[in-house]
């Protein structure tokens, strides 16, 4: 929580995977903040630049003072899938436009540095089809290569659906198509 001139800010982190959690989150911070004036907030989805797409709300406050600044935190910190709520009490003194940009910022920053951050890695999942007779070959290269795997059949044709982190996707791949025994694809997540 930050304090400025009888107005409170009460921010709020989540961990969100798609737009729509953004709105059930806000909805229920509306129903436990009922009598606030403004739900300023900013969100960000995706972890390539190709897929990023971000939202900054100032929800009534002047314009770029307060989903803007929150927007930058999240940057600032590098995060992604996460969704930064400030709640403001309007304490009967206008902040004016400086004042509110670092009322949201503030409050932004300190929301996040006590959220618990979780890194995760960047995975791509390949399907491998094979012939039962070289699944020796198949596993070495799973136990070698220390791959996951999500799911398998195991028949007179086999398939390994595995996963494998991005930076080593492409060597992955290449160790699988030089085995000229299997077939190989990348699925999209």
């Amino acid at each position: 929580m930050y304090k400025d001139r009888g107005s409170k800010f009460i921010g709020y982190v989540y961990s969100i995977t798609t737009e729509a959690a953004v709105k059930i989150h806000l909805e229920t911070l509306k129903k436990k903040h009922y009598s606030a004036r403004h739900w300023c907030y900013a969100w960000r989805l995706g972890v390539t630049a190709a897929n990023v797409r971000y939202r900054v709300n100032d929800d009534g406050e002047p314009s770029n003072t307060a989903g803007q600044p929150i927007y930058g935190q999240i940057l600032s910190k590098n995060l992604t899938n996460v969704l930064v709520v400030v709640v403001r009490y309007f304490g009967g003194t206008k902040l004016g436009v400086g004042g509110l940009i670092t009322a949201y910022k503030t409050t932004a920053k300190l929301t996040l540095e006590e959220a618990t951050i979780v890194e995760k890695t960047i995975d791509i999942h390949f399907q491998v089809n094979f012939e039962y007779k070289d699944l020796n070959k198949v596993m070495r290269i799973v136990k070698e290569n220390n791959l996951t795997i999500i799911s398998q059949k195991m028949e007179l044709n086999c398939e390994y659906i595995f996963s494998v982190r991005k930076k080593e996707a492409i060597r992955i791949k290449t160790i699988f198509e030089n085995l000229r025994c299997l077939k190989i694809k990348e699925l999209s997540n």
